[in-house]
């Protein structure tokens, strides 16, 4: 299983069906060109791992690096999801490893991600790969 940086339109086309399924509240018009311009402008990652026949990204993580007064430079986890049919596979282990290595090569002391009260799966996957719940995350909405 190889993780795959998306760093071209094409390779965001490949994640867009898990992207939307993941975050359905994104425009199909407009993703691959929002994508695209947060990993220009960002410093956004897109990484991906494709489905057994290759026909399209069978799971994906998506990341930024921040610099904070609370951690100093900090890696942040915006997204990871696993299509149904690709899980417990290893897929979602796999691109956590290869963002802890992202960080340790570039001198990254901490890696933050959010996850939902209900996820029970993917934090026992957190836990056993050395996170820590660490705040309860706030949130509002404006408008």
């Amino acid at each position: 299983m190889e993780c795959k940086k998306a760093i071209t339109k094409t390779d965001i086309e490949f994640c867009k069906e898990a992207i939307l399924e993941f975050r359905p509240n994104l425009d199909p018009k407009t993703v691959v060109d929002q994508v695209f311009q947060m990993i220009d402008q960002e410093e956004f990652e897109l990484v991906y791992i494709p489905n057994a026949d290759n026909t399209k990204a069978g799971a994906f993580i998506s990341y930024r690096k921040l610099n904070l007064l609370r951690t100093g430079p900090m890696i942040y986890v915006d997204d990871l999801f696993t299509f149904a049919e690709c899980r417990n596979r290893g897929y979602a282990g796999a691109l956590l490893d290869y963002v802890t290595h992202h960080a340790t090569d570039e001198g990254i002391k901490s890696i933050h991600l959010d996850s939902g009260y209900m996820l029970h799966t993917a934090h026992r996957l957190y836990l056993n790969k050395g996170y820590y719940l660490a705040c309860n995350h706030f949130a509002k909405a404006i408008g």
